[in-house]
């Protein structure tokens, strides 16, 4: 896959997930909502990280070292985010 087609896989993956988290918060699946919203962020991280490093990303869930790893610059605040946002992975 080219670097491109790699971001563009992460960037749609998540455009579809989006849509399932919607379809589960309205239907007050917050759970599950919350779940999905978490995969979607990773997504996009992921789709960041190629496009800053250049390879695949790691098999990690960690939104946080994600972002680090994507040499993403975030405040204090956006990376508290990200760590509550982690949790619902688990």
């Amino acid at each position: 896959m080219t670097k491109e087609e790699l971001i563009n896989f992460w960037e749609t993956s998540s455009d579809k997930d989006f849509k399932t988290m919607e379809h589960l918060f309205n239907s007050k699946d917050y759970h599950w909502s919350l779940f999905i919203g978490h995969l979607v962020l990773e997504k996009l991280v992921k789709a960041v990280y190629v496009k800053n490093v250049g390879n695949t990303p790691a098999f990690i869930h960690d939104l946080s070292r994600l972002a680090e790893q994507a040499k993403l610059t975030l405040s204090e605040k956006q990376k508290d985010f990200l760590d509550v946002v982690t949790t619902f992975n688990i």
